[in-house]
C-alpha cells in the first residue's frame, strides 16, 4: 500500500564525514521511519513521519568536516511503508556531491593512540572526524573498495565498529587496526631494519640524521630543527642553500620558536592542518629561514607525525621529499630511487597514495592562504550571484604555481598547487591532474579558459583539448584574471558593477604584447580597461632578470640618472653588455612588473643582488628588512600621465644609509601611488570598491599599508585563494563563464 512521505536531499561536503549516523540519530530520536544512503548528489533521505525541525537540525548540528550547501525537502511516495529507520548502501558511481579533503588527527584519536587498547601506538587511527580522504580515493562514491586501503580486509573487530551506526568509525573508509591495517617500518639501505619504526626513526633524529617520513601526500625529509649541523648538510644534500624549510612541533612547543597569536593558533588547529606562518623568535638556527622574519609551522596532522615527534619530543624540519624543481615523492619505490642521497633511513608504511599533495601553507595575520593544497583540496568556492547556470568550464591557470579549476553546479573546484610547468614530472603530474579531476566529477565542459599566452604550457594543452572536443576557448588576459579570481573568491556579483583593480604580480602578457606587472585596472568579469602601470624597465636577458636582482637594479637606476651608483654597487657583473642589450631591445623587453620592481629595490640594499636561490627571495627578504625599520624617509613615485614612476625612490636609496628604512619606504611609496589612483576611481563613481591581487600581495605589508591607505573605500582581499598564480584558474573560468551562452 502506497504511502506518501518525505525526501530531503543534502548538497554539499557530506560523504566520509559521518552525516549519514548523524541522520540516523537524528531519525532516532523524532521516531522517524525510513532510510539514509550517500549517492552521486550528496546524501538522500526519505522518510515517514514529521520532519519537524529536521531540515534545521540538519544545517545547525552537522558534524565536525561537513559543508552543507543546500538542504532540499520534497515529498515522497512509498510503495511500501519501511519498519525502522535505517543507513542503506551508497548508490551508483557519479560526481555531483562533494569530496572531503584529508583531515588532521581528532583529538578523540589522538587521545586513543596513548591510551591502553587494540590502537595504543598506533599510526594509522583514524574515525570519520579526521583522518585521510583526497589522497586514498581512487574514484566516487567514496566507499573503501574505491580506496587504497581495499587492500586491507577489515578484521572482525573493526568491521563491528564500521557497521555501528553509534560508533565514531561507522563507515569510516579507512579504519584500521595493527590485525588488519597497514605497517608500518623503518628501512635503511633498502632493507627493514627489526623494532619499532617510531622509536628507531627518533633516535636517529636525536642522532642528526635525516630520515624520510611518508605521510598522507607524499614523503617529507626531516631532521632536528635545532641542529644546525644536520640542517646544513640537508641544505647540502637537497641544493637547497636558503629556502625557508617548514617545522613541524608539538603545541605546547610553540611559545618557545615563534609568537602566536590566536588566529595563528586557530589556523593550526584547523582540520586542515596547514603550514602557518609566523614571527620567529630568533632561538632556533638562523639556517632554517635565512633572512625572514617569520618561520613556517606545522601542527602533527597524522598518528604517525603525533608518535613520531613525542618520541622525538623537540621541533622537526619537515620538508618536501623531492629533488629540485620536481614533484613531491610519493611511492615507496620512487623514494628509495629519488631520496635515497638525501635520507640516512626511511620510515615507510604499505598504504598507497592515490594522488600527492603538498602540504598547504597560510598566513594567519592578516589571513591569507600562500599554497592551496592538502587539507582544502578538493573544497569547493560558491559562485557569485548571477553565476546560478553557469556552464561546465575547466581553466588551465598559467606557467608558475600551476593549478587547475573546474566550474560545475555552482561552484568551483580549484585544484592543487602543482608547481612550475617547465618541469617535465610537474608536466606529467599536471597532465595527470587534468584527466584525475574531470573523471573523479564527471565533470564535461561546453568552454575551456587558457592565459593569453600562447607558449604557455597549459595554453597549449587547453587550446589542442578545445580544439579535438569542439569546445569552446576563452584567452583570458593574467592581470584580468586575477581581479576576476579576487572578485569571485569575495562573491562580487556578476553584474555588481566595475572594480578597481590593483594587480601587483611577476609578470603576464598584455593584450598589446608587452610583458604587464604592476597595474590598476577598471574592470569586472565581462572586461577591463588599463588605467594605470609601473613605468616600464627591460627585463634585461628575459627570464634571467627573474633570478638575478642586478640587472633589475641596473635599469632602474640607469633610468633615475644613478648610473655611476650602479656601477659601485655591482662592479662585477657585465654592466656594459646588458646596457647595450637593453639599449637595442635584444632580449631585453620592458615590462612594468611589480616583483621586478621590489627585486631591484632588494638588489640596491645589498639583498640577493647576484642571484636568488629561489623564486621570490629577494622579495621576502625586503619585506622582513622592512618589518625591523622604525621610520621611512618620505618618497613619492612620480606621476606622469598613466605611467607611475619609481626613479624618486632610487634617488632616495642614493641618498640614505638606513636599508630597514629604505625597504619600508618602497612598501610605503607602492601602496601610496596605487591606492591614490584606485581611491579617485571611486570617488568618481566609475569603480564601487577595489580589489588587490597578484603574487606580489602575498607580502603582508603591502596588504596592511595599501589597505589603510584605502580605509574610506571597500577593499576585495584574499583569504581563502592564493594572490598568486595558484588562483588564476579560477578567475579564467569565471571570465569564461560569463562570456559563454547565456551570459
Amino acid at each position: 500500500m502506497k504511502q506518501q512521505g518525505w525526501q530531503i536531499r543534502v548538497r554539499g561536503q557530506v560523504q566520509g564525514v559521518g552525516f549519514r549516523p548523524f541522520v540516523w540519530q537524528l531519525a532516532q530520536a523524532r521516531g522517524l521511519r525510513g532510510t539514509v544512503s550517500n549517492d552521486a548528489e550528496g546524501v538522500l533521505i526519505r522518510f515517514l513521519g514529521d520532519p519537524g525541525d529536521l531540515v534545521a537540525a540538519l544545517k545547525a548540528e552537522a558534524p565536525p568536516l561537513a559543508r552543507v550547501d543546500a538542504v532540499e525537502l520534497s515529498v515522497a511516495v512509498f510503495e511500501a511503508p519501511p519498519k525502522g529507520f535505517e543507513i542503506t548502501l551508497s548508490g551508483g558511481p557519479g560526481a555531483e556531491t562533494r569530496v572531503t579533503p584529508d583531515a588532521a588527527t581528532c583529538p578523540d584519536c589522538q587521545a586513543e593512540i596513548h591510551l591502553s587498547g587494540r590502537r595504543q601506538g598506533y599510526a594509522f587511527t583514524n574515525c570519520t572526524h579526521c583522518g585521510p580522504r583526497f589522497t586514498i580515493l581512487e574514484s566516487l562514491p567514496y566507499d573503501r573498495a574505491r580506496t587504497t586501503m581495499a587492500p586491507f580486509e577489515m578484521c572482525p573487530d573493526c568491521r563491528a565498529e564500521y557497521d555501528d551506526p553509534t560508533d565514531r568509525r561507522f563507515h569510516a573508509q579507512p579504519i584500521a587496526c595493527p590485525d588488519c591495517g597497514p605497517r608500518l617500518w623503518l628501512e635503511v639501505g633498502g632493507a627493514e631494519v627489526e623494532g619499532d619504526a617510531i622509536a628507531l626513526a627518533a633516535a636517529r633524529l636525536q642522532a642528526g640524521e635525516i630520515v624520510a617520513i611518508k605521510g598522507l601526500g607524499g614523503f617529507h625529509l626531516a631532521c632536528d630543527a635545532q641542529n644546525r649541523f644536520a640542517i646544513a648538510e640537508l641544505r647540502a644534500r637537497k641544493g637547497r642553500p636558503s629556502k625557508p624549510l617548514a617545522l613541524m612541533a608539538r603545541e605546547e612547543d610553540l611559545e618557545a620558536i615563534v609568537e602566536v597569536s590566536p588566529a595563528a593558533r586557530a589556523a593550526l588547529k584547523d582540520p586542515a592542518a596547514p603550514i602557518v606562518l609566523m614571527p620567529s623568535r630568533g632561538t632556533l638556527p638562523a639556517s632554517v629561514a635565512p633572512g625572514m622574519a617569520e618561520l613556517g609551522v606545522m601542527l602533527p596532522y597524522t598518528p604517525l607525525h603525533h608518535l613520531l615527534i613525542e618520541a622525538f619530543s623537540g621541533v622537526l624540519v619537515m620538508t618536501s621529499g623531492n629533488l629540485s624543481g620536481e614533484p613531491q615523492v610519493v611511492s615507496n619505490d620512487e623514494a628509495r630511487e629519488k631520496l635515497a642521497s638525501f635520507a640516512d633511513a626511511f620510515v615507510m608504511h604499505d598504504r598507497a597514495i592515490a594522488r600527492r599533495l603538498d602540504d598547504s601553507v597560510v598566513r594567519a595575520d592578516p589571513h591569507a592562504v600562500l599554497r592551496r593544497a592538502r587539507g582544502q583540496v578538493p573544497g569547493t568556492l560558491p559562485l557569485p550571484p548571477g553565476f546560478e547556470g553557469a556552464p561546465e568550464v575547466v581553466a588551465y591557470g598559467g606557467q608558475m604555481k600551476a593549478a587547475l579549476c573546474l566550474i560545475k553546479n555552482g561552484q568551483a573546484l580549484l585544484g592543487h598547487h602543482l608547481g612550475e610547468l617547465d618541469e617535465a614530472l610537474t608536466w606529467e603530474a599536471f597532465l595527470e591532474a587534468d584527466a584525475d579531476y574531470a573523471s573523479l566529477f564527471d565533470h564535461h565542459p561546453k568552454g575551456v579558459a587558457v592565459d593569453l599566452h600562447p607558449d604557455y604550457r597549459a595554453t597549449r594543452h587547453g587550446g589542442e583539448r578545445a580544439a579535438r572536443e569542439g569546445l569552446r576557448l576563452v584567452a583570458v588576459q593574467h592581470h584580468h584574471a586575477h581581479l576576476a579570481a579576487c572578485l569571485g573568491e569575495n562573491l562580487w556579483p556578476l553584474r555588481g558593477g566595475k572594480v578597481a583593480g590593483i594587480v601587483l604580480d611577476g609578470l603576464g602578457l598584455g593584450p598589446d604584447g608587452a610583458i604587464w606587472g604592476g597595474e590598476l585596472l577598471l574592470g569586472d568579469y565581462n572586461g577591463f580597461r588599463r588605467h594605470a602601470w609601473l613605468k616600464p624597465a627591460a627585463l634585461i636577458g628575459g627570464d634571467r632578470a627573474q633570478m638575478e636582482p642586478w640587472r633589475n637594479a641596473l635599469v632602474r637606476l640607469d633610468a633615475a640618472g644613478l648610473g655611476a651608483l650602479a656601477d659601485g654597487l655591482f662592479p662585477s657583473a657585465p654592466r656594459d653588455i646588458a646596457r647595450q642589450m637593453a639599449a637595442k631591445g635584444v632580449n631585453a623587453p620592458p615590462s612594468s612588473s611589480a616583483g621586478r620592481l621590489f627585486d631591484a629595490v632588494a638588489a640596491c640594499l645589498g639583498l640577493c643582488a647576484v642571484k636568488q636561490s629561489y623564486e621570490g627571495e629577494a622579495a621576502m627578504r625586503l619585506e622582513a628588512l622592512a618589518r625591523r625599520a622604525k621610520a621611512a624617509p618620505e618618497v613619492r613615485f612620480g606621476n606622469d600621465g598613466a605611467e607611475i614612476d619609481p626613479a624618486p625612490l632610487f634617488r632616495a636609496i642614493a641618498r640614505g644609509s638606513d636599508p630597514a628604512g629604505l625597504a619600508l619606504a618602497a612598501h610605503v611609496a607602492l601602496a601610496e601611488a596605487f591606492a591614490t589612483r584606485a581611491r579617485a576611481l571611486v570617488e568618481s563613481g566609475v569603480a564601487q570598491a577595489v580589489a588587490l591581487s597578484g603574487g606580489v600581495f602575498q607580502n603582508a605589508l603591502l596588504v596592511r599599508l595599501t589597505v589603510e591607505r584605502l580605509s574610506d573605500c571597500e577593499v576585495l582581499v584574499h583569504r581563502r585563494i592564493p594572490a598568486n598564480d595558484g588562483a588564476l584558474a579560477f578567475g579564467q573560468a569565471l571570465v569564461a563563464a560569463a562570456k559563454l551562452e547565456g551570459y
